[in-house]
Formats: structure tokens, sequence, C-alpha cells
């Protein structure tokens, strides 16, 4: 039984640890094999190097730089486009000082307390990294924060 109960533990924190890993384009690329093979020459060096340029169809674009965290799509009066945007987390640090009675919330919980402290706080701010936009499936413009 114990034997058992390490290989799940064991097992659990192994896909956790992996689960963590940010994907590279050479991951993506062996996930999907038959995509980069379609690239031409050119295409499959930039993917490999995590890079895309105007005229890469959708697929290179997300070997590239993984799939996006939204896709928008749209009219510009005469072709469809769509727009892939890639967003990121940036954490900002607060310390607070507070004194008397306190509320909030944390998750679904709520608290109160009366006293006084003084301490870090952590907020993951949202942003956008990347922007991809197509027109009839092929890159047309992008942009990204250096």
């Amino acid at each position: 039984m114990k034997k058992i109960l390490l290989a799940i533990c064991s097992t659990f924190f192994c896909v956790l640890a992996v689960s963590c890993v940010p994907s590279t384009p050479e991951a993506r690329i062996a996930e999907r094999p038959v995509a980069f093979d379609k690239l031409s020459e050119k295409h499959k060096e930039l993917v490999q190097r995590g890079e895309i340029e105007k005229g890469m169809d959708m697929s290179a674009v997300a070997l590239a730089w993984g799939n996006p965290s939204n896709q928008v799509e749209g009219f510009d009066g005469k072709s469809r486009m769509e727009r892939w945007e890639y967003i990121g987390t940036q954490p900002v640090v607060t310390n607070t000082f507070y004194s008397g009675y306190r509320y909030g919330t944390y998750g679904r919980y709520r608290y109160s307390d009366v006293g006084a402290g003084f301490g870090p706080e952590i907020t993951y701010f949202p942003y956008r990294k990347s922007t991809v936009w197509f027109i009839g499936g092929k890159v047309n413009e992008w942009e990204r924060l250096r």
C-alpha cells in the first residue's frame, strides 16, 4: 500500500512540475511534426527561432509563438480578418499598512478583523505581450513587446 501511495504522489508531483514548464518552439514542433514539415525552409528556420514574418500561415505562428490567449474576428470592409492576442501577467508588489477595522475577500472567503499590521501584497496584472493580424489566413501585421 505504501508503494502505491508513493507512486501516486510521485506521479502527481511530476505532472505538476511538467505543467509549469513554459512551451517552447521545439516542444511545439515535437507535438506537431506534420504541420512543421509542411512549412517552407525559410519558415521552418523562423519557427525554430520563435520568430514570425508577414505571409506566414496560422499553423506556423502557432508553432512559433504557441496558441493565442484570445482570438478576435473582424471585417475591414473588403476581407475577413482575425487577430490573435498573447497575454502575460506582471506581478506587482504593494506594501499595505492598516489600523482599525478592515474587511475584504480572499477568493470566495470574506474576512474582517480589528488591529494593525503591515504586509506585502502581490497582485498579478494582465498585459498584452503580442498581437498578430491575419488576412486570408496569413500574417498581415504583428507587434510584440521587447
